[in-house]
């Protein structure tokens, strides 16, 4: 139970539901009739750009899903044709293919259930944060504004109020509600997002999509692993396997001026010993590229201390994880952790960096926070390969960017802990 997650749920269901009444109901109705008009040809030109706002508003909320309640709604539009242009009149011919999208008709029934049980769904939460206070309330005095000479002059539920004492029950009734919803009010918001996506997009299509989605990441998996076996081989043989093909070269050379030139045998010695040497730290450098000793060892929040240790710009580590994540997760995080921190230090223009690390609702996540000048592009090839390298796991990430700053980029990645043991979860500056 979580008080924080209790009154988080009932602000965000208390928005939803707002919403859903104001949105959802302008957009059903505004499609309804622009739909009915398109018979008189008005409908031709004033339906396309009525669902593309029932689009944009679908995949707003589909958004919301994803990073309030962990649930992913596909979205699965039809494309439109390349060749697609406006006429004198609009875009006729576009609206005939967006009538002709299943999507389209998902849509609009989403808009109808969201208006209606959606927003009991989505008020619940609010309910229970604002009742349990009402009831409070009461029993600090406010009955006597309804109550006189002892009759019942209000109902708190089904507590009959009275006086003090039936007051005071309707404030015990308040605290069993209250406790109610910090264990459930979470639960109730993701239910709310459940329905959503079960009517936005019905099964069949949510298992095809999700295969698709798992296909694109099989694929990106492959290429990424192809892609690292190729560096690994390439460092193999520019560095270490060069310095021990000199370094043998170098031991036949000792061995014939061994008794001939004891001196030239033993300076080439030495530098054989430099060149064995360089080759041990080469082969540390390429080993810790693939998987840092530190990760294996320490796990995730130490790593990524030891990681902002040695960049140039202070870094504040803060958090704590409740156990281990699978070694591949952990590989994942850290490795896109680096590529954001390295980012943020070559193009962000920050003076400081912040990370944070958690572990909530059966996810890992950490999030980097810099105070540059923004406008960080998600479409880069940076983030997108961080994207493709979370995409395996399931894994979703979040940038928010603004131009003047800040940057946060977050990434989740759903998984379980092995260990019941917490990890440190102390600040770290560099």
């Amino acid at each position: 139970m979580s008080v924080r997650n209790w009154l988080l749920a009932g602000v965000r269901g208390l928005g939803l539901a707002v919403v859903a009444i104001a949105g959802s109901v302008t957009l059903f109705v505004l499609s309804v009739v622009s739909i009915a008009l398109t018979v008189i040809g008005v409908g031709a030109i004033t339906t396309p750009w009525v669902l593309t706002a029932v689009r944009a508003w679908a995949n707003w909320r589909r958004s919301l899903a994803a990073h309030w309640g962990g649930v992913r709604i596909p979205a699965v539009y039809r494309p439109f044709p390349a060749d697609l242009t406006p006429g004198p009149l609009g875009h006729p011919r576009k609206t005939g293919l967006m009538l002709r999208d299943p999507a389209t008709w998902w849509d609009l029934r989403w808009l109808a259930v969201d208006m209606t049980a959606g927003f009991v769904t989505a008020l619940l939460p609010a309910v229970l944060v604002c009742y349990p206070v009402e009831g409070y309330v009461i029993a600090a005095g406010l009955w006597r504004a309804f109550s006189h000479h002892g009759e019942i002059g209000y109902w708190y539920g089904f507590v009959p109020v009275s006086g003090q004492l039936s007051a005071l029950g309707a404030a015990l009734l308040g605290t069993v509600l209250a406790l109610v919803g910090m264990r459930i009010n979470p639960l109730l918001l993701t239910a709310h997002f459940r329905l959503a996506g079960a009517v936005m997009a019905p099964r069949e299509v949510a298992l095809a999509a999700r295969v698709e989605e798992l296909t694109e990441s099989r694929s990106d998996a492959v290429d990424t692993s192809a892609a690292e076996l190729r560096r690994i081989e390439r460092d193999l043989h520019d560095g270490a396997q060069a310095r021990l093909v000199a370094m043998g070269m170098s031991l036949g050379t000792i061995e014939a001026l061994m008794e001939s030139d004891p001196a030239q045998a033993k300076a080439m010695l030495a530098r054989a010993r430099s060149d064995s040497a360089e080759a041990l730290t080469e082969l540390r450098d390429l080993v810790r590229g693939i998987h840092p000793p530190v990760l294996a060892e320490r796990g995730l929040p130490d790593a990524v201390r030891a990681l902002a240790l040695r960049l140039p710009l202070p870094v504040e580590v803060t958090g704590s994880l409740p156990g281990r994540a699978p070694a591949p997760v952990e590989s994942a995080a850290y490795f896109g952790a680096s590529e954001i921190l390295t980012n943020a230090v070559k193009h962000s223009g920050a003076s400081r960096l912040w990370v944070d690390l958690s572990y909530d609702g059966g996810a890992l996540r950490l999030s980097v926070t810099d105070n540059g000048r923004g406008g960080a592009d998600p479409a880069g090839s940076g983030l997108r390969g961080v994207e493709r390298r979370l995409g395996t796991f399931d894994g979703v990430m979040a940038v928010s960017s603004p131009a003047g700053g800040p940057t946060m980029v977050t990434m989740e990645i759903p998984c379980a802990l092995s260990s019941p043991k917490t990890s440190s979860s102390s600040a770290t500056d560099s």
